[in-house]
């Protein structure tokens, strides 16, 4: 496909939307197993209080390949039309499977993270420099008196710098965010090059992204209110999060993949 008819490529919110929402019994009762595994390993400490360096990184370990495989399962349901089908990309019995597919997810979110890291990096650098060589008044930012910071030319400049430094990882992230389903819907690692993938998409991928984060927003809520804390603070939020968040997240990042991918196997054939 021409380059001109991957641009051309939008995707349609209120459809991404709709089928993430009636996707969800599938991705439930697909990956149940693989949520449960999940959900059981980010909980142990609060049931069983763990303590020792051991026990600790023994926790992490066995935590990062549970999430990894629930993962791993939701984003195959998520990229095909029924259990079937993702059992032709290796969902196992109850969503538990760990295989080649799950080795080039962590390699791809791997890629992802350093060049984030990379991008974050550099920023930092520059906008320190500048910050650096603005000669603003030190002692009235720590008595927030703004009016002898400096010029209001030089704060304008500054402002807009940092915002330009928050909004080109966003815009990365957002760019980012299908390598998942990009990685097993074409059955071989996708990181960087899944930015094509999402071009010319970035704001309603943003926008169902913020949708389908609504569960953790309001959980966050009621946490930093007051309204629920403790132990039931905490498992209401590794409930929310892995029963609802995930499914939600990875069925809008599936949809929206279906709906954008313009590569076919064949493409790859000589």
């Amino acid at each position: 496909m021409s380059r001109r008819d991957v641009g051309d490529r939008r995707l349609n919110l209120q459809v991404a939307l709709g089928a993430t929402l009636r996707a969800l019994p599938r991705l439930w009762s697909g990956a149940v197993g693989a949520l449960a595994l999940c959900l059981a390993a980010w909980l142990a400490p609060v049931i069983v209080p763990m303590t020792g360096a051991l026990w600790t990184t023994i926790w992490i370990l066995v935590t990062g390949l549970a999430t990894l495989v629930a993962v791993g399962a939701l984003t195959r349901l998520a990229v095909t039309d029924d259990v079937a089908g993702a059992r032709t990309l290796g969902l196992g019995p109850l969503g538990l499977q760990f295989g080649r597919p799950e080795a080039r997810l962590l390699g791809a979110a791997a890629l992802c993270l350093i060049f984030l890291a990379m991008i974050l990096i550099v920023l930092s650098l520059v906008v320190l420099a500048i910050f650096g060589t603005a000669e603003l008044d030190v002692a009235a930012i720590q008595a927030r008196d703004w009016s002898r910071v400096g010029a209001p030319w030089k704060l304008g400049l500054l402002t807009a710098l940092g915002l330009g430094a928050l909004l080109v990882p966003l815009l990365l992230i957002v760019r980012l965010a299908l390598f998942a389903p990009a990685t097993l819907g074409r059955r071989q690692m996708v990181s960087l090059n899944s930015m094509g993938i999402a071009y010319g998409s970035f704001w309603p991928l943003l926008a169902g992204l913020i949708v389908t984060a609504l569960p953790k927003i309001v959980l966050l809520v009621l946490i930093g209110g007051g309204v629920i804390s403790g132990l039931t603070a905490s498992l209401a939020w590794t409930v929310g999060l892995i029963g609802l968040q995930f499914p939600l997240t990875l069925g809008f990042l599936g949809a929206a993949y279906r709906q954008l991918e313009y590569w076919t196997p064949e493409e790859t054939k000589p």
